[in-house]
């Protein structure tokens, strides 16, 4: 079995540019001014919100009592959440989550708080490299970690299991994270598994693609992971994946022509595209003045306004992109736009990982509510083992959480001009769902040690919280 050492840096960074890059094409006010204050709670008690989309709202007044846990008085719940916006590499990294959460959390308290608690969000800026010092405080007086999104998540995960501090996280990026004990995320992406409904349905749209599926990738490690998870759900799929020649340099090349005239010379009909950014943008525009216009399909990164924008020249008209949210644009739906709300009422970013990192807040108050004046992790963790049926109000694509599966729904979203359309299924903000769409990975690309419950064993210990009931 192959296994990776995940540590903070350039490798990591470029790994979450490509899971984050859909935050890139983020709409709203930019920067929210000096960001989320440290401690995001109380609001003006005036919501009369009883839903977000479809969902009843779990917030609202109550008479919970009771300091049941670390973080929980009669009064408050104090919760842990933030993102890497100071991180010297990348400023602003991912600001949307942040703003998403304290968004959410004043959303809640407006309305009452939960069973009449308020809501306490101690914001950490993990900045990629400081992730340390965070753990270590969130350990000391948070109740949970929630929505939070960092780069460096496997790099703290033995002190999280440690100290017991449950999660329900935007997203995992580290292995032993993705599939850890006391995590569940309203979109999960475990370490065993691959989402590839727009592989699936790729294949649907254009079957005379199939003969020769490329991948266009760099030589960074973390990515060439993701790339190995990719060539096995495209098999699966039902393509047969064709050598295109070596890999780029991550850190960009001086002339893409000679990467373009491999994959003309390979016949790939459909490429796969890992990340964003200025070498894809090039390697397409190589592509075009060859004369090769294969399709491409990109995962959820590649829905970016920065992106769309680049493409005045159409040469990126045929490219697709595989998401499990609903688009941006689509403000009829009811919970896209109280998203949208909620953050504009705080100023902040909007932006796809921003839906993401609401639902997973919404996740974890939902549990929270069903636990009463007896909210203790213990109870929370039973309630979210027991979600299989999760949209976050209609937010996003139909998940299980509490199984920690990768989602079997999805849509595609194609490139047109300087905009994304919705091109598959055709009606807007409709995702198709077939359960060979999560597609089960063969170990050799596992990067983590899992159970029989399909639980990280690297840093498990006999006190970790299960799941009772």
């Amino acid at each position: 079995m192959q296994r990776a050492t995940w540590k903070v840096g350039g490798a990591v960074l470029a790994l979450l540019m490509a899971v984050s890059a859909c935050s890139s094409g983020g709409r709203g006010s930019g920067a929210a001014p000096n960001g989320p204050a440290t401690s995001a709670s109380s609001g003006s008690g005036t919501s009369a919100a009883t839903t977000f989309g479809t969902l009843a709202s779990p917030c609202g007044k109550g008479s919970a009592t009771g300091a049941t846990e670390q973080g929980v008085t009669d009064s408050a719940i104090t919760i842990g959440y933030g993102d890497d916006r100071g991180a010297a590499q990348a400023p602003g990294l991912n600001q949307e989550i942040g703003d998403a959460v304290k968004a959410m959390i004043k959303w809640c308290n407006d309305q009452g708080g939960i069973n009449g608690r308020q809501l306490v969000g101690d914001f950490y800026d993990a900045a990629l490299t400081n992730i340390g010092p965070v753990i270590q405080s969130a350990c000391k007086k948070d109740f949970m970690l929630v929505g939070e999104g960092w780069a460096s998540d496997e790099a703290i995960e033995q002190q999280r299991v440690e100290c017991n501090l449950a999660a329900v996280p935007t997203y995992a990026i580290g292995p032993d994270f993705a599939n850890g004990p006391m995590m569940y995320q309203a979109m999960p992406l475990p370490d065993d598994q691959q989402p590839a409904s727009g592989l699936f349905q790729m294949a649907q749209l254009f079957p005379d693609t199939k003969s020769a599926f490329g991948i266009f990738g760099n030589n960074l490690p973390s990515n060439q992971v993701a790339d190995a998870k990719i060539r096995a759900a495209a098999t699966a799929a039902g393509f047969t994946v064709v050598d295109c020649g070596q890999p780029t340099n991550y850190q960009g090349e001086p002339n893409y022509t000679p990467f373009a005239e491999k994959f003309k010379q390979c016949g790939a009909k459909i490429v796969y595209l890992t990340t964003p950014g200025p070498q894809t943008n090039n390697f397409i525009t190589a592509m075009a003045q060859l004369g090769v216009t294969p399709k491409y399909i990109m995962q959820a990164n590649g829905y970016s306004d920065a992106f769309a924008a680049w493409n005045t020249a159409g040469y990126g008209n045929n490219v697709y992109v595989q998401s499990a949210f609903e688009p941006m644009t689509d403000t009829a739906n009811p919970a896209v736009k109280a998203y949208e709300d909620a953050v504009a009422a705080t100023g902040g970013k909007t932006a796809p990982l921003g839906m993401q990192a609401a639902s997973s807040f919404l996740l974890w108050a939902t549990a929270a509510k069903a636990c009463g004046s007896t909210l203790t992790r213990q109870c929370v963790i039973n309630k979210l083992a027991a979600v299989h049926d999760w949209t976050g109000g209609g937010i996003q694509a139909r998940t299980d959480p509490g199984a920690n599966t990768a989602a079997s729904c999805g849509l595609l979203l194609k490139l047109d001009g300087t905009a994304f359309v919705q091109a598959y299924p055709q009606q807007t903000g409709q995702f198709e769902c077939n359960p060979e769409y999560a597609v089960k990975l063969p170990q050799s690309v596992w990067f983590a040690t899992l159970n029989a419950d399909r639980v990280a064993t690297k840093f498990l210990t006999p006190n970790v919280i299960k799941p009772q009931g």
